[in-house]
């Protein structure tokens, strides 16, 4: 497929596919943890079957990892489970729950405590909100006796103290958040287990502050906390920050502060990763790319919000509202790590978290497309300039900076590769696919075809993808992505406007792709297709195409949306807000019903 250029962006290819919940790491242990919530007298006031999916996250529908389960996403059980309210489970304990994600068709519900026994409280029984028939719920805790009486509040002791990062920089000083109140400290076990979301830390001038939130990536934590910023200078590195103990008598922040503001993108790591779940509801078919990321690919690594920029909350919001639940979203390589081997672009990781946290805010799952050609400032892969150990490197930083975030769908390894010297595209995939799993082992990777990913061409250029048994391994999560555009040359630049286009061509183009993930038992992403707004015949074939798609469980990125598109031929989002006719059959297999309970057509 050849490169269509507007406002000096190449054509992107996307790989969107939805299937994951949103997923929160909460784990309570030692002082903080041992209160399990018991009621002195309840009674149910809804309940609700637990979903039975078990997978190496799962064992009947409860989280294997930390103190969570899953249930469908009823109205009713919506309006129930809310933070706050306790839960009774089968085995008669009752917990307070801490979180709780609505995706898709199920809700992820995160409560106090240790971890849960899937075999004792999992499918098939059931999960109860309770309600207090006398006063407030009785904590229960490690002493032997319980008072006959309330206890008066205690005031905070040191539980637990850990070493603050030293690290400085634009967003950091010592360690702590220049823009919001928050500090980093190493991801140890230890520090997991006790910097935990309403836990209380005692800072080092005295002063006592509630956890709001913790980000875990890499191999720190962000801890973010209630109340106005931090002084660097009174309690930052080389001080140390203490876990006080739950009593609530002087844990709250000085007077007059107000509510932390949302972390910013840059510093702040992403809440922890939403595993790769098939459970049994059906995943997200229909898709759109957001290519504003690789605009300007002449001016690298450019200037943002000039030469390129990406998508603000609002096209996040339009989008699933619009019913499209899967982005592919594309960046440029020189942009994220300016110079070879260096530690990855902090501002542009920064807007690529962003851009994730948008995504988890209405439900959308993201597919990470590194959209350059196979080049790094023009010069190809396996080249004496570009080290194929380079490329694979820096897609295991990039695993480690945003795998854990639960918007986060998979790694779009490279876009459209072409020319690549000698075959060796393959190795070079598998290079940077072996690096991701040494940091996740579980997201999609999907697998770029040689020649410009044509489907219509991929048997000619691709069959050698999979020489390599560990590129044909199911338990790899690979996917092999492949483009398809309907006018003459398949470059999806539509020059000619006189061309029709006969009903059934994106599915003839894209059959001896899907004939080859059939036949080698492969999953498979159409990550790129498009059509033009002035031809009707083009709307057919699309909708039969998806329709295809969709039967054989292969999800589909529509090229393109987002900012900065004009009055482009193909875009969903032009400035004049004129009807987009390729929105008809879009919807319409967005909204199908859901069948497919992962990729196919394996």
């Amino acid at each position: 497929m050849s490169t269509n250029v507007f406002m000096g962006a190449p054509k992107a290819l996307v790989r969107s596919i939805a299937l994951a919940a949103v997923f929160s790491t909460v784990t309570f242990t030692g002082e903080v943890a041992a209160a399990v919530t018991a009621s002195t007298s309840s009674s149910t006031a809804f309940t609700s079957s637990i979903n039975k999916f078990t997978s190496t996250d799962f064992l009947n529908g409860v989280w294997r990892r930390t103190a969570g389960f899953s249930v469908p996403a009823t109205s009713a059980a919506i309006a129930a489970f809310k933070p706050g309210v306790q839960v009774k489970f089968a085995d008669g304990q009752v917990r307070k729950i801490s979180k709780v994600y609505v995706v898709g068709k199920n809700i992820s519900v995160y409560v106090d405590g240790g971890l849960l026994d899937g075999g004792k409280v999992g499918a098939p029984r059931t999960v109860s909100t309770v309600v207090a028939s006398t006063t407030a719920p009785v904590t229960t805790t490690p002493s032997t006796t319980a008072p006959s009486s309330p206890a008066p509040a205690p005031a905070p002791s040191t539980a637990y103290s850990a070493g603050l990062n030293s690290f400085t920089n634009a967003d950091w000083e010592n360690g702590i958040y220049r823009k919001a109140a928050g500090f980093s400290i190493p991801d140890t076990g230890a520090n997991k287990a006790a910097f935990v979301v309403g836990a209380s830390v005692k800072l080092a001038d005295g002063q006592v502050r509630t956890v709001a939130a913790v980000y875990d990536v890499g191999a720190h934590l962000s801890v973010m906390l209630k109340g106005t910023v931090l002084s660097a200078s009174a309690v930052g590195y080389p001080k140390t920050i203490s876990v006080a103990s739950t009593g609530t008598g002087t844990t709250t922040p000085p007077a007059a502060v107000t509510p932390a503001p949302t972390p910013a993108p840059t510093p702040t790591p992403a809440p922890a990763p939403a595993p790769v779940v098939s459970d049994g509801s059906g995943i997200n078919l229909v898709g759109v790319n957001f290519g504003s990321g690789v605009f300007d690919p002449g001016t690298v690594p450019g200037i943002y919000n000039k030469g390129y920029t990406y998508a603000d909350e609002s096209y996040y919001k339009r989008h699933a509202g619009l019913g499209f639940k899967l982005i592919r979203l594309g960046f440029l390589w020189e942009r994220i790590q300016p110079k070879l081997g260096t530690e990855l672009n902090a501002a542009e990781l920064g807007r690529i978290k962003q851009s994730l946290d948008y995504a988890q805010k209405y439900g959308i799952n993201v597919i990470l497309d590194m959209h350059n050609y196979y080049r790094y400032y023009g010069k190809v892969i396996n080249s004496p300039e570009v080290p194929r150990a380079q490329f694979a490197e820096t897609w295991r930083k990039i695993a480690v900076a945003v795998s854990k975030h639960p918007a986060l769908y998979g790694y779009g390894l490279m876009n459209e590769p072409y020319n690549t010297g000698n075959n060796l595209w393959p190795q070079t995939a598998q290079a940077a696919g072996q690096a991701i799993r040494k940091v996740d082992s579980s997201k999609w990777i999907m697998i770029a075809g040689d020649r410009y990913s044509s489907a219509f061409h991929w048997q000619k250029y691709n069959t050698s993808l999979i020489n390599d048994p560990w590129m044909r391994d199911p338990k790899n999560n690979l996917v092999y992505e492949a483009h398809q555009y309907l006018d003459k040359d398949y470059s999806g630049t539509y020059r000619d406007r006189a061309e029709t286009f006969a009903p059934m061509l994106g599915v003839e183009r894209v059959k001896p792709w899907v004939e080859w993930l059939k036949a080698n038992k492969l999953r498979g992403f159409l990550g790129e297709h498009g059509i033009p707004d002035f031809s009707p015949s083009s709307v057919v074939a699309t909708d039969n195409l998806l329709a295809y798609l969709n039967a054989n469980c292969i999800p589909s990125t529509y090229w393109a949306a987002g900012p900065r598109w004009g009055e482009n031929i193909m875009a969903l989002d032009v400035t004049s807000g004129k009807h987009r006719p390729q929105l008809a059959p879009l919807q319409k297999h967005a909204a199908a019903k859901r069948t497919c309970s992962t990729i196919g057509p394996l």
